[in-house]
């Protein structure tokens, strides 16, 4: 398809004549152009009629008159566009134009022109004609016009033909040339004028761009406001699951606490307890304030307050803590599992990677006490007296750092 446009290729303006794009080189300085197969659009508002060429321009109109209806009549006056300037009809054609729209034969006569360039037009070489025609159409003004004139329409089919006027024009006094200080005033004039489109159109740009800034603003306001709305939304559910996984992780623990409780009472030979029996409320209690902290009354209460301690204390290192309660959980297994094998009831307190794992962490030396673990030799071992090994304790324990180990959410209340 032929180009419908020339594109601006330093600011994307599409332009629907070559004259357009001269006059926005001259405004912009922009010298990049293109054909381009992207009409011009052309939409005509339904209201008032004012015709807009892009969308920004419709819009612009949408907020000022509050008209939204527009026909697209782009596609009505889209044609190919021609990279020629057309060129101006000589005086010599509209004569012979006007003759015969008269209807009256018009005698034609060559111009007059200045004796003195034409002789040194044709002293430089160009033909009587040539030079005529130059000095004629550059209006007698100068030599140096005259040669421009020549060079610029050598290609010219008629270049060579003399040019003729109407006798009437040519009786008729020609328009005074401008003197050079009104030349000046023009060209002053036709630059104050340019000067003034810029601006005008610099700042139409720039209330674009600020429109434009205040639109991303608020998306990247709305978007921010979206995210936090979703981490808020992704924070409560966090939590939520955090509850549902704390209850069931004493949910456990109490089954748990009730199978050991149902497995003593049948060693000790005692009756399996009715779950459908009614127990009695237990005693109200009135509640005194103390100053002391309450201690937990069972060995079990007691291991888990230690383990509670050990993790609040590393809070901020769950690396640590895991360590600690893994280096218990096998002390207490291979006391459990080979009693007779001293070795494995007997740790040296000064060895370093005892301590770094358990010995110099709140609560581990305790919980190794609470589960049988004595001091001796001036307090350099902790060592479990075979006789003293209790398999219940040693459960229990077991159960709790299982508990500390598998519950993501243990000590956090």
């Amino acid at each position: 398809m032929a180009g419908v446009s020339l594109k601006c290729g330093d600011c994307g303006t599409l332009l629907k004549s070559v004259e357009e794009a001269q006059e926005h080189a001259e405004l912009t300085k922009h010298t990049d152009f293109s054909e381009s197969t992207e009409a011009v659009l052309n939409l005509v508002c339904s209201t008032c009629g004012k015709p807009c060429r892009s969308k920004t321009e419709s819009d612009l109109h949408t907020k000022r008159t509050g008209h939204t209806e527009f026909s697209d009549k782009t596609s009505e006056t889209v044609k190919p566009i021609t990279l020629e300037v057309p060129k101006a009809q000589s005086s010599n054609d509209v004569d012979m134009i006007d003759a015969a729209n008269s209807g009256e034969p018009e005698e034609m006569v060559v111009p007059d022109v200045d004796s003195k360039l034409l002789e040194e037009l044709e002293a430089m070489g160009f033909s009587k004609e040539r030079a005529t025609r130059a000095l004629h159409f550059s209006g007698n003004s100068s030599l140096e016009a005259a040669a421009n004139w020549i060079v610029e329409h050598e290609d010219d089919a008629d270049i060579d033909k003399m040019p003729l006027v109407s006798a009437k024009s040519k009786s008729e006094h020609p328009k005074p040339s401008l003197t050079p200080e009104e030349r000046k005033a023009k060209a002053q004039e036709l630059k104050e004028r340019a000067r003034k489109k810029k601006e005008e159109e610099e700042k139409r740009m720039e209330r674009e761009r600020e429109k434009e800034r205040i639109r991303i603003g608020k998306e990247l306001l709305e978007a921010k406001r979206m995210e936090e709305e979703n981490e808020r939304k992704r924070i409560i559910a966090l939590r939520k699951a955090e509850k549902d996984e704390e209850r069931r992780a004493r949910e456990k623990i109490r089954q748990k606490l009730e199978e050991d409780k149902a497995e003593r009472r049948r060693k000790l030979g005692l009756p399996a307890e009715d779950p459908t029996a009614s127990k009695p409320p237990p005693p109200v209690v009135e509640e005194k304030k103390s100053s002391l902290p309450i201690r937990p009354a069972t060995k079990s209460e007691q291991m888990r307050e230690c383990l509670r301690s050990l993790k609040q204390s590393n809070k901020g290192d769950d690396a640590k803590v895991k360590t600690a309660f893994n280096t218990l959980l096998t002390y207490i297994k291979n006391a459990a599992t080979k009693p007779e094998e001293e070795k494995f009831r007997k740790i040296r307190l000064s060895n370093a990677a005892f301590q770094d794992r358990v010995g110099k962490l709140e609560g581990g030396i305790k919980f190794l006490e609470l589960c049988g673990f004595e001091k001796i030799e001036g307090d350099e071992f902790l060592f479990l007296p075979r006789d003293k090994i209790d398999r219940a304790v040693l459960n229990s324990a077991g159960a709790e750092l299982n508990s500390a180990i598998n519950n993501p959410f243990f000590g956090v209340l």
